[in-house]
């Protein structure tokens, strides 16, 4: 069956105009900042969608990696979805997903992680919860924390260190993106501050800024990375230090918060939770790209994958010496479909909370080996995009 819509990439600045009216209406974003984002991501990256007459639509693919069990998975960031509010409820943006999968897969791309207005379209492609992002925030005089072991270097924003220490904290965080440059570059514009924790050999860093919020002053921080618990008392003691001007700190972390542990109270709240999403492209690419833990097992996976036929098979994944390899046939012990594969690969949910949900059928031996195989740390980032 022929398409009514045409999938290109941007090859112009007059598609790059036009894409960017489109985005700026969807989105409801001043004009200089979208040429900003077009120069940030690089027109190479963006795709669109149109019908025999026109673009009606498009998107950006971020080329970036995501790191779960210690090892970085090449991955294609979705942002920037956008529809003409005309071509709405026209099919339009299911295209523009469907086709972009598909050259997701063709790439050798293994998974596609985005942050999504809505679940239903994404979900019909293959998405599914993943991970989360959460914002906390809590009261600067609670924090009580008095240890300035370790010196704080005032550095300017795109200070070299930072990429190498977050690279660091990234292999022991399931979810944490190797970043593309406009990432990188949305947490420098968003800052005023930054400050490395340590002197020779630095033991974390963060970029802040300070603003007014709800009509009191807040410190803001945009990125954090801390590796030690020496980092982790001297950040606390850092932002405690505040105190006599600034009344709150806000900042991003896992929905467990365990850096407030240190902390003598349970001020800590968290102010939003949501889930970004998460579609595996190429099964058996996916699987050997992760890290696991160091067990010796195996287990057979029953895949059905509506949009990328060669997922849609039977593969027995081989566990040995932290990595995995995928041959094709096997039992099927374990049966979902390829948007249920995502929480499982992430570890967002255990192998028996996605029975309980509908979204596997196992038996009781590929439920013990699943929930062995993708045991770990909660998946989670502290970046949108």
């Amino acid at each position: 069956m022929t398409s009514q819509f045409e999938y290109n990439t941007i090859s112009n600045a007059e598609d790059e105009q036009r894409l960017g009216k489109i985005l700026q209406q969807c989105f409801n974003s001043p004009s200089d900042s979208i040429k900003t984002y077009f120069q940030r991501v690089g027109r190479e990256n963006y795709r669109s969608i149109s019908n025999s007459t026109q673009m009606i639509g498009g998107l950006a693919i971020l080329p970036q990696g995501q790191w779960f069990g210690g090892e970085c998975v090449p991955m294609g960031g979705i942002a920037a979805v956008g529809i003409a509010p005309e071509y709405r409820g026209s099919g339009a943006a299911l295209e523009l997903m469907q086709q972009t999968i598909r050259e997701l897969y063709r790439r050798g791309i293994p998974i596609s992680t985005l942050y999504a207005a809505t679940q239903r379209l994404y979900r019909k492609v293959g998405y599914e919860q993943a991970g989360s992002l959460c914002s906390w925030e809590m009261p600067t005089q609670s924090i009580m924390m008095r240890d300035r072991a370790l010196p704080m270097q005032t550095v300017e924003l795109d200070c070299d260190e930072f990429s190498h220490l977050h690279q660091q904290q990234a292999k022991l965080t399931n979810g944490y993106l190797q970043r593309h440059q406009s990432v990188w570059q949305e947490k420098i514009k968003s800052s005023t501050y930054a400050y490395l924790i340590g002197a020779d050999q630095p033991e974390g860093y963060l970029m802040f800024q300070q603003q007014e919020v709800n009509h009191s002053e807040c410190l803001a921080i945009r990125d954090l990375v801390l590796l030690t618990s020496r980092a982790v008392r001297r950040f606390w003691t850092f932002i405690s230090d505040h105190r006599s001007q600034i009344e709150k700190v806000r900042w991003q972390h896992s929905p467990e918060g365990f850096l407030t542990l240190n902390l003598p109270e349970q001020k800590a709240k968290i102010i939003s939770l949501s889930r970004w999403m998460m579609r595996v492209v190429d099964v058996i690419k996916a699987l050997e790209k992760r890290g696991y833990p160091q067990i010796e097992t195996e287990l057979h996976l029953d895949i059905q994958d509506k949009l990328i036929g060669e997922n849609n098979d039977k593969f027995i994944l081989k566990i040995a010496q932290g990595r995995g390899e995928v041959v094709r046939g096997g039992r099927g012990e374990l049966k979902l479909d390829v948007s249920g594969l995502s929480p499982l690969y992430t570890g967002l949910f255990t192998p028996q909370q996605l029975q309980l949900t509908g979204r596997l059928e196992a038996t009781e031996t590929a439920l013990l080996s699943a929930t062995q195989i993708f045991a770990g740390s909660a998946p989670w980032m502290s970046d949108f995009f």
